[in-house]
């Protein structure tokens, strides 16, 4: 058995198919690989690999310190080595940059493991703060205190916490997303629209953005027919005389809901959806709190933006809820 696994936990990673497997250890609230674990799970060489890896810190995309650890590994002639593993912020990255459909089904495979180790850690006895409400949010606080001061290593490990705690309020609205008895906020009216040519103007900002860091491809942020210019009118629709979406957390949620489940773009809807969204939110004032502080991160963002990607179609319009109650999250409940 790997020495290893006596100071972190080790999990074994299959591709659905079987084809490959990979010993991944889990330690400091994220996942860690080798290099040649890389190689194996991406399937390049290790020289591209390093190479990414070298251009990733030199292009300041990460710190270096912050998603490089040096741990003890057995190889593969029985003997304990110290090497570098690298942490899942620095595998996404890499994923991105060589575009392995291998390296996306290990993210979301390691995000989801990530985040269940993250709720076994943070577990709230259910049964007794089931019986006073102010119980569970005083017990809410305190999970927020912890995970603001606990030295995690990693901001994938911190945002993902966040879920758990910050974006849904949230112990209390995923108990009620988990009863399907989420209720719309009241929300306030929309003052912007977003047209087609405000949408594609700020495409091109990020287009621009992504060719930056070399990782735009060709058909990154390409509209499929008219189908993002329908969307946008139909968040303007209405019915017998009234708006469809009538506030602005109705309208930023179908908005990032629509573009990243209807596909209106042959490449990065994802990205494209987080982008519109925050666009919408910020020219509506509402993307920030009274006190100045944003109300999303860029790790909260991309969990939200995952959250819709992954969810079921049966549960469209409790997702769309859940995403309009942590638009309307009360400032003392924020992180």
């Amino acid at each position: 058995m790997d020495p290893l696994a006596s100071h972190g936990e080790v999990m074994v990673y299959e591709t659905p198919d079987g084809a490959l497997s990979v010993d991944v250890r889990l330690e400091d609230e994220t996942v860690w690989l080798t290099q040649a674990q890389l190689t194996k799970l991406f399937g390049k060489e290790r020289s591209v690999i390093t190479k990414h890896l070298r251009n990733i810190f030199k292009e300041g995309e990460l710190d270096e310190p912050s998603v490089c650890a040096n741990y003890a590994h057995t190889g593969a002639d029985g003997k304990v080595y110290q090497t570098n593993h690298y942490n899942l912020d620095a595998i996404i990255s890499l994923g991105y940059r060589v575009n392995s459909k291998q390296g996306t089904q290990f993210r979301i495979w390691a995000t989801k493991t990530l985040r269940e180790h993250l709720v076994r850690g943070y577990t709230i006895n259910e049964r007794r703060l089931s019986e006073n409400r102010k119980e569970l949010e005083a017990a809410l606080e305190l999970v927020r205190r912890t995970a603001n001061t606990l030295p995690l290593t990693t901001e994938q490990g911190r945002g993902l916490v966040d879920v758990i705690t910050r974006y849904t309020r949230t112990y209390l609205l995923l108990q009620q997303y988990d009863e399907d008895s989420l209720v719309e906020p009241a929300g306030r009216p929309a003052s912007f629209v977003l047209s087609i040519a405000g949408a594609r103007h700020e495409i091109t900002r990020l287009k621009y953005d992504l060719a930056a860091r070399g990782e735009l491809t060709d058909l990154f942020g390409r509209e499929r027919g008219d189908a993002l210019e329908s969307l946008l009118g139909n968040l303007e629709q209405t019915v017998f005389g009234e708006a469809a979406y009538p506030t602005v957390e109705s309208k930023a949620a179908h908005l990032l809901y629509f573009v990243i489940k209807n596909h209106p773009l042959t490449d990065g809807n994802k990205r494209v959806g987080a982008c519109l969204f925050l666009h919408f939110l910020e020219q509506n004032a509402s993307l920030l709190r009274p006190d100045g502080t944003t109300k999303l991160n860029d790790i909260g963002m991309a969990a939200l933006a995952l959250l819709v990607a992954e969810s079921a179609a049966a549960a469209k319009e409790t997702v769309i809820r859940l995403i309009m109650n942590m638009l309307s999250e009360p400032v003392e409940l924020a992180i």
